[in-house]
């Protein structure tokens, strides 16, 4: 952290209130699933649900698994409800599985889809696959380091209590199946009726597309992937959206039909989360338009502190719930906080820092934090502020301008604000450009910045009110 902290826009509620809450939940045998329903992650556990929830009372480890097929670059928002799931089994001291889909990849989920997905080239696919895993990793790594944070002097208890990550790809075992063996070993086991009745290919065997073969069969593979788990790697666990409800009992039936004696033994459990919607219903994710992707180099920290700035009052504490380890207690302090005065956003700005540190790295939140101040607050903010905090931050988050020490006013903005030279004489004119920390109003085109800019480096560029540019000259 660089020395700007004292620009911190929110008063967090105390970590240690947060430590002892943390502390508490990890070395008292309390029921993990019902604390995971009250924080709103959970839709719907397989059953027999009470030998799982005995299981966990009694103190058994388990081991669960995720997965996420390479279909996009970086996985959103809207995908980490599984990821939190796991995150909290995790730091418990459960093993967990974060399953990427180099072989299901190729052939397609029609799970909560109308029509087939686009082929994606193989050179994509592996460039996807590289980094979604690589986005796992970081999930888990910052995942603990933010649990740490928030622990402060349980911080060796929380790492050794932790459970254990695993990375697999499909592909390692789907590569060697030959399909006749599949057929002839497996292919009695699996029901064509529960194929065809469930609502992943039910709806759109009603639609005038259909569904192709490779789609239908996709819930197959995914059953499989489950059972492979299970009796290769001891997972018991499968957790998805709760679109994947139909591919993850398919899983669950696959093994009991194998191996009947599991049931009483092992028995296999499925456990769903919510679709992630806002309070109107909105949907988030690729196709909503509105995916706000966990990827530095598509959305960065500051792109993530922001909309979860922009939450609603109707969303923010259930969002607390969800994206964030803070502990019912302190969020209902947040919010009680809050609703003394909603027009600070007190609980949007705590669910923002928060967020950020848990996806993007401890330290992260006050970075973005101090971003925010600089861009939309007084001139008194930049009161000990150095240039090179200013470009290191900026940098970061992929919203610092560099342009040549020779450029004038006029083509300054019309480069930024992409606007002609007449639009730039009409803003001038009504006023509406302003230079540094002071917001100085400018009168008339100039090149000589020099009596605007923080220690001869940086300038701060406003065009009206929502726009604003931190450049640096080279």
């Amino acid at each position: 952290m660089f020395g700007v902290q004292k620009f911190t826009i929110v008063s967090k509620p105390s970590h240690r209130l947060i430590s002892r809450t943390f502390y508490r939940a990890l070395t008292t045998k309390n029921d993990i699933l019902q604390i995971l329903r009250e924080r709103g992650l959970i839709q719907q556990v397989s059953q027999p649900e009470s030998v799982l929830t005995q299981k966990l009372l009694n103190g058994d480890k388990i081991k669960l698994y995720c997965g996420a097929d390479p279909t996009a670059k970086s996985l959103h928002l809207g995908n980490l409800l599984p990821l939190m799931i796991l995150l909290n089994f995790y730091i418990r001291g459960h093993d967990v599985v974060s399953l990427i889909g180099g072989a299901t990849g190729k052939v397609g989920d029609p799970s909560g889809r109308k029509t087939e997905r686009d082929v994606i080239e193989e050179n994509k696919r592996q460039e996807n696959i590289e980094r979604i895993v690589s986005q796992f990793k970081k999930f888990f790594t910052n995942g603990l380091k933010y649990y740490e944070s928030r622990m402060q002097s349980q911080n060796a208890t929380v790492a050794s209590q932790a459970g254990e990550v695993f990375y697999r790809n499909n592909i390692t075992w789907w590569k060697d199946v030959k399909m006749l063996d599949f057929l002839a070993s497996y292919g009695k086991h699996i029901r064509i009726q529960s194929m065809l009745g469930r609502d992943s290919v039910s709806s759109r065997l009603q639609s005038q597309d259909g569904i192709g073969f490779n789609e239908f069969t996709y819930q197959i593979l995914q059953a499989y992937d489950f059972y492979h788990l299970y009796s290769n790697e001891d997972v018991s666990v499968q957790v998805g959206g709760n679109d994947q409800w139909g591919n993850i009992t398919a899983g669950i039936d696959l093994i009991n039909r194998i191996s009947p004696q599991s049931l009483k033994t092992r028995p296999a459990f499925g456990l769903t989360v919510p679709l992630l919607t806002t309070s109107t219903g909105e949907k988030f994710g690729k196709s909503a338009g509105n995916a706000i992707f966990i990827d530095p180099e598509i959305n960065s920290a500051y792109d993530m502190y922001q909309f979860f700035v922009n939450t609603t009052d109707a969303d923010v504490s259930r969002f607390l719930k969800i994206f964030t380890l803070l502990s019912m207690e302190s969020i209902q302090e947040i919010m009680q906080k809050h609703e003394q005065s909603p027009n600070e956003r007190f609980a949007q700005k705590c669910l923002a820092l928060e967020v950020v540190d848990l996806i993007h790295g401890v330290g992260k939140g006050l970075d973005a934090q101090f971003v925010s101040k600089i861009l939309f607050g007084n001139s008194s903010d930049f009161a000990d502020v150095k240039a090179n905090d200013l470009i290191r931050v900026f940098t970061e988050n992929r919203i610092l301008n560099r342009v040549p020490k020779s450029v004038s006013l006029s083509d300054l903005v019309c480069q930024l604000t992409e606007c002609s030279k007449s639009e730039f004489k009409r803003k001038v004119k009504q006023g509406s450009i302003y230079l540094g920390p002071s917001k100085t109003k400018v009168t008339d085109d100039i090149a000589d910045f020099s009596p605007y800019m923080l220690d001869e480096k940086v300038l701060l560029l406003r065009v009206g009110k929502q726009k604003c540019f931190v450049v640096e000259f080279v």
